[in-house]
Parts: structure tokens; C-alpha cells; sequence
């Protein structure tokens, strides 16, 4: 069973970076596709980054686009979510899930989840 970890949340300015970590354990993340989603206050969880098992692919959301960059260490087992220029609205819990993939794409759904962190940003 694979355990993810999320880290780097905390408070930020609007205009600054923040990098945030999802760190797995109990299995590698090699043939694994990994996903960053979050989830405001009142609103539903939305998509933000997808990247292929081998990060020859990566998505983004409309909204973080140019702004947000998903990587991954697979040395590290661990794959990035580096925010830079955050906006009042990207306020939310962020969450990494995983899911094994044969195909090296971004899957349209996800099967392990991390427990998330909290991403503020302040003007």
C-alpha cells in the first residue's frame, strides 16, 4: 500500500513562491502518475497538475497555468508542486494522488491520496 505525504504548505504572499512535496512511502512512485488537486473552502476538489510516470507529459489546470511547474525525483520518490505568483484564490488544502498507469499519460482519475496541506495566500 503506498502512503503520500504532503509538504510545504504554510502562509504566502501574493507575489511569492512556495514548493510544495509529495513524498511516498510503502512503494515507488516508478509507473506511477501523480496529481496535484485542491480544495477551497466551501468548493469542491479541482484538478491543478497531472504529470506521466516518467514526466514526459504534465497538465495543467486553465487557472495555473504559467504559474505552477508539477516535477518529479523519482531518485527522491517524491514529485513537486512549485507555485509561483500565487493568487488570493489559490487558497486551498492541496492533495497528491498517485495511481499506477501502463501507459505513460496523466490519468483522468487517481487511486491513492495523501491527507493534504494547507496553502494560504495573503495580499
Amino acid at each position: 500500500q503506498m502512503q503520500l505525504v504532503e509538504s510545504g504548505g504554510g502562509s504566502v504572499q501574493t507575489g511569492d513562491s512556495l514548493r510544495l512535496s509529495c513524498g511516498a512511502s510503502g512503494r515507488t512512485l516508478s509507473h506511477y502518475a501523480v496529481g496535484w488537486f485542491r480544495q477551497a473552502p466551501g468548493q469542491e476538489r479541482e484538478f491543478v497538475a497531472g504529470i506521466s510516470w516518467s514526466g514526459g507529459s504534465t497538465t495543467y489546470a486553465d487557472s495555473v497555468k504559467g504559474r505552477f511547474t508539477i516535477s518529479r525525483d523519482d531518485a527522491k520518490n517524491t514529485v513537486y508542486l512549485q507555485m509561483n505568483s500565487p493568487k488570493l484564490e489559490d487558497t486551498a488544502v492541496f492533495y497528491c494522488a498517485a495511481r499506477y498507469t501502463i501507459r505513460d499519460v496523466c490519468p483522468s482519475w487517481y487511486d491513492n491520496w495523501g491527507q493534504g496541506t494547507q496553502v494560504t495566500v495573503s495580499s
